[in-house]
């Protein structure tokens, strides 16, 4: 079956990132996102595209990734739609035209869907050395761009920034009074500025940086061309910088990034919207296998995104499980009387989950988390029948006795019971399937598909385990002699 444990929602919006060279400047990436904005504007089914330049958009939406600020390659845009429908499509056109109109960016077009991550598909590999974790990320790439539905790959090793060195000359520097800090400082104060006070703004209190024209301060050949004075001694002359030294252009990582206190380079892969993370995810681990990727001694890999969130919340809940069955199993025993005939409803129980899971294979649902908590209420409802039945078999003489005909009796007249439940129960759900909502099919699914099998269960399984139980017990002592089956809707007198 196709797994997507968190849900599917469709709305009438959803969310771009544009991610451009380091080196870009705002209005240049400004420029650009109102390019994209012009592209974007000409599908019917949009309203209005609201773009965020150098910094997130405000979260409000659980699922969306922010705290990205004063970064002046990156901007993020919320689309508007004008109705809910053939959003993946429209996510996927618009992925492509602006991945054909921007070749120099990094674009990413996705729906409000899944927990919080930075990407559906991630893969984080662990060591010491930085240069042996760009290799293994670089290998780890080059496997993600094969898989189908890879739109784009990133990790942290591989973008890097360019960088501006100073290759000083000792000599010139001692000659000219200066040292190296001094140099640093006087060049940064030359092309970042310097800080002259602050403005009281609402309640805000804002720095105000003191710097020369974009023009000036952007110009390598001005750079050159610098003063610089030598602080303690005014009788030395000024020295243009490069008489000490020679500027050259560097790579430099953009970041090292750490994870509990480890190195590590995490591989993203962002993929065409409407596609399983998991259909990624266990394409990239056969890949893998097929490549006989292996890590160094000292090393070690894990898989984030979806995957991770799924396996917490798969804790999350499995831990008030063991809670949960000691629970049930002591009331039906206390109510039943009995180990054995609460083992008949721990039957019914397991087998539900199965009618459950085959409901949702036959209607082509994807298991989630609303599958999960729809298959928990299934449960509940195949128990409930069973023991309806249970009851009422346990409360007739003969039926203890093990006379099938005394079962099949006392088990038609349940029969009205159980299947007005069952009819009740599937027509509540059919407005939920017949809107199709991605977000509540897998639950009506679950519940209303899973019913028809409980039916099964609660008529067939239940007497039939219950006949042979009490044959191979014997006849007890009853404990309510010739005692009615007290629902209303199943009144039956025992034969006397």
């Amino acid at each position: 079956m196709e797994n997507q444990f968190f849900p599917l929602l469709d709305r009438d919006q959803f969310h771009i990132e544009m991610e451009f060279a380091p080196q870009s400047s705002i209005e240049a990436v400004r420029s650009q996102v109102m390019q994209a904005r012009e592209a974007i504007l000409r599908h019917e089914n949009v309203e209005d595209v609201y773009w965020f330049v150098g910094e997130s958009a405000p979260r409000f939406y659980y699922n969306l990734q922010g705290g990205r600020e004063n970064q002046p390659a990156y901007a993020q845009a919320m689309v508007q739609l004008k109705s809910v429908g053939n959003v993946d499509a429209l996510v996927q056109t618009v992925q492509l035209e602006l991945d054909e109109q921007f070749p120099a960016a990094r674009v990413i077009a996705q729906k409000f869907q899944g927990p919080p991550f930075a990407a559906p598909v991630e893969m984080r590999i662990y060591g010491p050395n930085l240069e042996d974790l760009r290799r293994l990320g670089l290998e780890v790439r080059e496997l993600l761009l094969t898989v189908p539905d890879v739109l784009h790959v990133r990790d942290d090793l591989t973008v890097g920034q360019p960088k501006l060195g100073l290759d000083l000359d000792n000599e010139q520097v001692r000659q000219a009074g200066l040292t190296n800090t001094e140099i640093a400082q006087q060049l940064e104060a030359y092309s970042e500025g310097i800080t002259g006070g602050a403005i009281l703004e609402s309640t805000e209190n804002v720095p105000v940086r003191v710097r020369f024209t974009d023009r000036d301060r952007t110009s390598l050949e001005a750079l050159t061309s610098l003063d610089l004075q030598p602080p303690e001694s005014r009788d030395r002359a000024f020295r243009p910088t490069s008489a000490l030294g020679e500027f050259e252009l560097m790579p430099q990582l953009a970041s090292i990034a750490r994870r509990n206190e480890q190195r590590v380079n995490t591989v993203q892969a962002f993929i065409t919207a409407g596609v399983l993370p998991n259909t990624v995810l266990t394409t990239l681990q056969a890949r893998l296998v097929a490549a006989n990727f292996q890590l160094p001694p000292g090393y070690r890999y894990e898989f984030g995104g979806e995957y991770e969130e799924q396996n917490t919340a798969m804790g999350n809940l499995l831990l008030f499980v063991p809670l949960l069955v000691v629970g049930m199993v002591a009331s039906l025993v206390l109510s039943l009387g009995s180990f054995r005939l609460a083992g008949v409803l721990a039957a019914v129980a397991v087998a539900s989950i199965g009618m459950a899971l085959l409901s949702l294979k036959i209607f082509g649902a994807v298991l989630g988390f609303m599958a999960i908590v729809g298959t928990m209420g299934l449960i509940g409802i195949a128990i409930n029948d069973s023991i309806v039945v249970l009851t009422c078999l346990n409360q007739d003489l003969e039926c203890r006795a093990g006379n099938s005909r005394a079962v099949q009796r006392v088990t038609l007249r349940a029969t009205r019971h159980v299947i007005t439940t069952t009819v009740t129960t599937i027509v509540g759900f059919v407005p939920l399937l017949l809107e199709g909502d991605p977000f509540w099919r897998p639950l009506s699914i679950s519940i209303a598909g899973g019913m028809a099998g409980a039916t099964i269960l609660a008529l067939y399984f239940v007497p039939a385990t219950y006949m042979v139980i009490k044959r191979h017990q014997g006849t007890p002592p009853s404990p309510f002699p010739n005692a009615p089956c007290h629902d209303p809707l199943l009144q039956q007198t025992a034969p006397r």
